[in-house]
């Protein structure tokens, strides 16, 4: 017997809600899908997660929503943090910020641990703690208590995630990758065990800038005047992996990049 955890890309702007809201409840069904989570970076307009857009897409099925480096960037969502369950902040965040770090929950009697942390590079805005020294005390923490720990990495660079997936070799069931919006091919479980995947994609327009309008993005880097981003709707698409947790064991068995297009391509 197994656990199913879907894991899905950044989800981007309204074209990527969208997905959600038609795909989702499907996707979950036709694979006996245990537990959802997604990244929220960029649900509200690309930039950000709003609070009402956090509750749409929990009740359309992604039961633990995680943020990154734009986590405070709308203020109904920093009083929110304190107040749901489903929305966590990076646990490298100072523990005095709004938020929590750590989700935890109980799954076919598992006791289950998802973390969420932020990488330390090209991030101008935010000055963190060191993911890689948060991520060994967290997990050395929970390691007897914790039957399986999930945690998501939202970072620029692939040197990064790559650390954090050895760092974790064993000792965490999944190490997956966020924050490009670009699906890497390079989806595997490593020699102890932990399912890896460097990025696992968006949910929203594939044929843009990280879901945002390419046409707009090329004025802004070719006039060197700034423009609003605007969300793009060609070619929509649910990115993410499932991995697949051996109730023995609790290590990952299997793990598989999942690409669905959204066929109405232009609902506005």
């Amino acid at each position: 017997m197994s656990i199913k955890v879907l894991f899905l890309g950044e989800i981007v702007g309204r074209p990527g809600t969208t997905v959600i809201k038609k795909l989702l409840k499907e996707v979950i069904k036709a694979n006996n899908i245990d537990l959802v989570i997604a990244n929220g970076e960029g649900v509200t307009n690309g930039f950000g997660i709003g609070k009402n857009h956090s509750i749409m897409i929990h009740k359309a099925g992604v039961d633990v929503i995680t943020g990154g480096e734009k986590i405070y960037y709308k203020i109904d969502m920093v009083d929110f943090l304190d107040k749901n369950n489903f929305v966590l902040r990076a646990a490298n965040y100072p523990l005095s910020n709004p938020g929590k770090g750590i989700k935890y929950l109980t799954l076919k009697d598992k006791k289950i641990a998802i973390v969420n942390l932020l990488g330390n590079s090209d991030f101008p805005r935010t000055h963190l703690s060191n993911a890689f020294l948060i991520a060994n005390s967290i997990v050395d923490k929970l390691k007897g208590d914790q039957d399986i720990i999930l945690l998501q990495f939202h970072a620029s660079t692939t040197a990064e995630k790559n650390t954090m997936g050895y760092l974790l070799n064993g000792r965490a069931t999944a190490v997956i990758g966020t924050h490009c919006k670009a699906i890497t091919s390079d989806a595997r479980i490593l020699d102890k065990g932990t399912a890896y995947i460097t990025d696992n994609g968006m949910v929203g327009s594939t044929w843009s800038v990280g879901g945002l309008d390419s046409e707009t993005e090329i004025k802004k880097f070719t006039n060197a005047i700034p423009l609003r981003s605007s969300e793009s709707w060609k070619r929509l698409q649910m990115q993410g992996v499932l991995v697949d947790i051996d109730e023995e064991t609790n290590k990952a068995t299997n793990i598989e990049t999942i690409i669905l297009d959204y066929k109405q391509e232009e609902e506005k």
